[in-house]
């Protein structure tokens, strides 16, 4: 017996064309990935609330665009819309400060500085990267696969390898300058 974890695209595709007949049987693709998504939007824009509010319009979106969705990944269809509405949100974002993290956060102070300490040492290496290695690792942490990652960026699947390449080489010369590249 499969686990539906490990093959979530073998139904996807089922789900989808009852939801196109009928929206509200969307409830079931919303349910696999809002978690996923909402972690996605969350690690990319760093607060609760614009991830809440990004995982919300990704969905809207989806959902509007269903009819016209056509055979394909689906997984990777939702996180192409996930990167757009990700990155709109980002650009129009002001820069959170440190005091703003610790009035609204629910942990000790110190937890909310660690934390913050670690978010900005992720986000510092991986806006050194460029933005199209970014996406590919971003999109990577989220679970995506080569093929999907490369359907969600509208990529061949040989030029994602190659992003990806280049980029985790450059995250690991970044992490051990010492590392000699051969």
């Amino acid at each position: 017996m499969t686990d539906e974890r490990e093959r979530p695209e073998a139904d996807d595709e089922q789900l989808v064309q009852v939801a196109q007949r009928d929206p509200s049987a969307f409830a079931p693709l919303y349910r696999r990935y809002v978690g996923p998504i909402y972690a996605f939007a969350y690690q990319r824009l760093g607060t609760r609330e614009l991830a809440e509010d990004a995982t919300s319009q990704v969905f809207v979106q989806a959902l509007a665009a269903l009819p016209g969705y056509r055979a394909g990944t689906f997984r990777a269809w939702l996180y192409a819309i996930a990167r757009n509405v990700v990155t709109d949100l980002h650009r129009a974002r002001p820069v959170d400060s440190l005091d703003e993290r610790m009035a609204t956060a629910d942990p000790t102070p110190d937890e909310v500085f660690f934390a913050l300490d670690r978010e900005i040492d992720l986000r510092a290496l991986l806006a050194r990267l460029t933005p199209e290695q970014r996406d590919v690792v971003e999109l990577r942490l989220a679970g995506l696969n080569g093929p999907e990652i490369a359907h969600a960026l509208d990529r061949s699947p040989g030029a994602v390898r190659a992003l990806q390449f280049r980029a985790y080489q450059q995250l690991r010369t970044m992490l051990d300058p010492k590392q000699v590249t051969k």
